[in-house]
């Protein structure tokens, strides 16, 4: 038993009994489930803190089996993304992947960093939201040691003639490796560019691009088949 004091974000919440409520919160050092008790009481000072998307400085109660809340200092609510349908339905799906690959007394502290990065990105901009849904995908799945081979192409090793990207054989190929490739989607050379990019800039950078239309199509699909494929899940948007 002791007492805990650690930033983190709330990715889920939900009510228990009249006034109470039970949050999931990322932190630096794992998922934590925790209650919040008198949470949802009118002038509880716990009530802003424990709110889907609020980032905060938490004080919490680890007992026998659980954690409590004990206090909370309020950094970050993402108040456009609660206030914006469409931003609130892709921090949605982005907060259900992060809940699913985390877990308590994991160092999660490059996912927390990628996490509200990519919020900030959708609360604070008119980036096109599916390249941040993409871009946050494969940063993501980098993070949980499945980076694609990037350098060359997978199969035989060559550095030119670069065109599409395996999702069987995890990277890039090359045109003659392709055609014995049924998995492998065929890339313009500017996605293949914001793939590289994606992978290998600094984490404070990777949203620093934008695509064409069809170059944001390609990198959806990649994005998407990848990650649906190595989390053995479909993730898709709630209409």
């Amino acid at each position: 038993m002791g007492v805990l004091k650690t930033k983190g974000i709330i990715i889920a919440e939900n009510n228990m009994s009249d006034f109470d409520k039970m949050v999931t919160i990322l932190t630096p050092t794992g998922k934590i489930g925790c209650a919040a008790r008198g949470a949802r009481r009118p002038k509880s000072l716990l009530m802003a803190g424990t709110q889907y998307l609020c980032f905060a400085d938490y004080m919490l109660f680890k007992g026998a089996n659980s954690y409590s809340m004990n206090s909370c200092d309020t950094v970050e609510i993402f108040y456009n993304i609660r206030t914006d349908w469409d931003k609130l339905k892709y921090a949605a799906l982005i907060t259900k992947i992060i809940n699913d690959v985390t877990y308590e007394n994991q160092n999660t502290y490059k996912i927390l960093q990628l996490l509200l990065n990519t919020l900030y990105m959708i609360s604070e901009t008119d980036k096109n939201l599916e390249l941040i849904l993409s871009i946050f995908k494969l940063r993501l799945l980098c993070l949980l040691g499945f980076t694609p081979e990037i350098k060359k192409c997978v199969s035989c090793g060559k550095e030119e003639e670069i065109s599409c990207f395996s999702i069987k054989d995890n990277g890039f190929k090359c045109k003659n490796c392709e055609k014995q490739d049924t998995s492998s989607i065929n890339l313009s050379a500017t996605t293949i560019d914001a793939i590289k990019y994606i992978i290998m800039a600094p984490a404070k950078k990777i949203f620093s691009f934008d695509l064409s239309e069809q170059s944001n199509r390609e990198l959806s699909l990649v994005a998407k088949i990848y990650l649906d494929e190595k989390l053995e899940q479909e993730y898709k948007l709630d209409l």
